[in-house]
C-alpha cells in the first residue's frame, strides 16, 4: 500500500503511525480540489472508504469513513512499532501516565 493512502487510514482512525491507538474515530473529511480528496477516492475505489458524499455540517465537503476492509488493511500495513530499551519503556510508561510529576520523581514513586 502507497505510504501516503496508508497515512490517510490511520488519521481517519486515529491511529499512530504504527497503527496502534483506541480508534477513536473513523472520519475524514476534505473536498475537491485537495490531494487527499483525490486519495481519498483512490482509497473508496479499492474499498478500503466509503464516501458519504458532500455534508452540510462539513461546509459542503465530503465525509469518508474507513470499511472494515480498510481497518484490516490499515492494520496489516501498517509498520511494527521500534523495539523499545527497558529505560525507553519506562519513560513511555511515564509520558502515558505520570506527566503531572517530574521524570525523576516518577521513578521514585514507580520503582520500575
Amino acid at each position: 500500500m502507497k505510504p501516503d493512502l496508508l497515512h490517510i487510514l490511520q488519521h481517519s482512525l486515529g491511529a499512530d503511525r504504527y497503527g496502534r491507538g483506541t480508534q477513536y474515530r473513523n472520519r475524514f473529511v476534505t473536498g475537491p480540489g485537495s490531494d487527499d480528496f483525490a486519495k481519498c477516492n483512490e482509497l473508496t475505489q479499492l474499498g478500503f472508504m466509503f464516501d458519504h458524499g458532500p455534508q452540510p455540517m462539513t461546509g459542503g465537503m465530503h465525509c469518508f469513513t474507513v470499511t472494515e476492509t480498510g481497518k484490516s488493511e490499515m492494520r496489516e500495513h501498517s509498520p511494527q512499532p521500534p523495539k523499545l530499551s527497558r529505560s525507553q519503556q519506562r519513560y513511555q510508561q511515564f509520558l502515558e501516565g505520570g506527566g503531572f510529576m517530574k521524570f525523576g520523581e516518577w521513578l521514585r514513586r514507580a520503582k520500575v
